[in-house]
């Protein structure tokens, strides 16, 4: 038999908050906080009847933030008969408050959709929005056995700074961190309100407004060095629904300015790989050649990848990726010569 915390620990954190949304939206008086604790799924499984339930009413009080965080409308009613006891507290979820308007509904087909959308993101990067379409969807009846579910796509979400920058979007938080830029010997601290979290050409980005320099700036999440803090009082109005739009036309708009002309081996890695993208153009250019038109809209990302390509790739233009490349094989190239050079000392003494 599997114990108590072998059953609890298969109760995710969005399995607890829908069954406490049920709980509360299918009563009319109100649930106390032991009623909550002693039936519903998650909690019911470590609470202790006459015991120390303190861990799990911390728990339930984190929960109904995270509720409310989801724009549930959470009603506290006090007993008439006992007012301002704590103990007697009674918790609901007024059901006309929550439900759609009258003049929407879906279809189940619509519904599966929908839902397949949402569960695209993998639990842990799940922004707010996700979480309240999938809270809804959920109690729109449409069950997460559906075998379509079964098939959803998952963006991987690689980046530390992916979360705490969701989170604090969603709140209207100013944050801080520290943002490498390449060629700068140290990173620097910037100060941003975060509109949008968005993947552009494979990498995330970050689209706010920088503080330090009054002016929006894209990030790219992978650049951000250390933890992402919010700043004490810092706060503004959280974006609307057109900032990540605005985000991904400036970034699209960037990816078509620049056009990289480059030469591939037939038959190489990188001609397999390059030739593929979507943004790329392959005109034959002879026998022995291959040529690759490539947007991009970071110049050093691009020079990474086709450094790592070794003799595989030739750059044509522009002159600064060109040039960039080149650094970073000379880079490699003094680096194992400088390592070569130190084994043959040792060994010679």
């Amino acid at each position: 038999m599997p114990s108590t915390s072998e059953k609890t620990s298969r109760v995710s954190v969005e399995e607890r908050l829908f069954s406490l949304v049920l709980a509360l939206i299918a009563t009319e008086i109100g649930l106390t906080k032991a009623d909550i604790l002693s039936t519903v799924q998650g909690y019911r499984q470590r609470y202790v009847s006459g015991g120390d339930n303190a861990s799990l009413e911390r728990q339930f009080e984190r929960d109904k933030d995270d509720i409310r965080e989801l724009g549930i409308p959470l009603e506290v009613v006090e007993p008439p008969d006992d007012p301002g006891s704590n103990h007697h507290l009674r918790y609901r979820i007024p059901k006309g408050l929550y439900d759609l308007p009258a003049d929407v509904s879906f279809t189940a087909d619509e519904l599966m959709l929908l839902k397949l959308a949402a569960t695209v993101w993998r639990e842990g990067s799940l922004s707010a929005e996700s979480r309240r379409a999938m809270t809804k969807l959920n109690a729109l009846g449409i069950d997460s056995s559906d075998p379509v579910l079964g098939y959803s796509p998952s963006l991987r979400v690689r980046e530390a700074s992916f979360e705490p920058l969701s989170k604090a979007m969603d709140r209207g938080q100013v944050v801080a961190f520290l943002y490498l830029k390449p060629g700068e010997s140290a990173p620097r601290r910037r100060q941003v309100e975060p509109r949008a979290v968005v993947l552009f050409d494979g990498r995330w980005h970050l689209f706010g407004t920088d503080r330090d320099a009054a002016a929006n700036r894209t990030f790219l999440l992978s650049r951000i060095v250390g933890p992402v803090v919010a700043v004490p009082g810092g706060t503004f109005v959280p974006p609307g629904e057109g900032q990540a739009q605005e985000a991904l036309s400036e970034l699209d708009a960037l990816w078509n300015a620049n056009l990289a002309t480059i030469s591939v081996q037939p038959g190489s890695d990188a001609a397999v790989r390059l030739s593929k993208r979507h943004s790329t153009d392959s005109p034959q250019s002879g026998e022995g050649d291959t040529t690759v038109n490539l947007h991009f809209t970071d110049l050093n990302v691009l020079a990474d990848e086709l450094a790592g390509f070794g003799p595989e790739v030739l750059v044509h233009a522009p002159a600064a990726l060109r040039s960039a490349v080149r650094a970073r094989l000379v880079s490699v190239r003094d680096a194992h010569t400088d390592a070569l050079t130190t084994s043959t000392t040792e060994e010679g003494e």
